[in-house]
């Protein structure tokens, strides 16, 4: 999901592990990754998800920046920067990264 400000990437599959969910999370922990214009990079403690089966999907290769933020997909995972600042992240199945 990305908006002009803000990118989420929710993975139903994979083999990294997350950290330790924080106690004032009550909810899902450790599938989902967000960046936004107003906050650096991390996990999102949530109760939906990002999927909306209606949205166009991101296929290998592309990029899309509908504003500061730009999301890239690869063969290797899918990557989010906000420009501005190069706060961003990586996702894979294999692993993440939060930069």
């Amino acid at each position: 999901m990305v908006d002009p400000g803000y990118a989420r990437c929710d993975i139903k599959d994979h083999s990294w592990s997350a950290p330790s969910k924080p106690p004032d999370c009550d909810l899902d922990w450790g599938d989902a990754l967000q960046v936004s214009d107003k906050a650096a990079a991390g996990l999102v403690c949530h109760g939906d998800t990002a999927l909306d089966p209606s949205a166009p999907v991101l296929a290998y290769g592309q990029r899309t920046r509908p504003g500061s933020i730009v999301c890239e997909s690869a063969e290797a995972g899918v990557t989010c920067t906000h420009q501005p600042s190069g706060r961003g992240f990586f996702i894979s199945r294999e692993r993440y990264q939060l930069f």
